[in-house]
């Protein structure tokens, strides 16, 4: 059976707890290149189930931290 690198992921993280995700990103951000993929399909999760005003905030909180 062939899975994706998001299915991987996806696979990765499911059934842990909060502390667990937490110290999971914590421990990607900033870290190795190659975790960087993660972190990206994990955002893609929060993105696609975050409501308008979540989004908004993510974004301004980019854009305030690129300048």
């Amino acid at each position: 059976m062939n899975i994706t690198l998001r299915q991987a992921i996806v696979q990765r993280v499911q059934n842990k707890s909060n502390d667990e995700l937490q110290e999971i990103i914590e421990d990607s951000i900033g870290g190795e290149e190659r975790v960087l993929p993660g972190l990206g399909v994990l955002f893609e999760i929060i993105w696609q189930h975050s409501g308008e005003n979540i989004q908004n905030e993510l974004v301004d909180t980019l854009k305030e931290h690129l300048q």
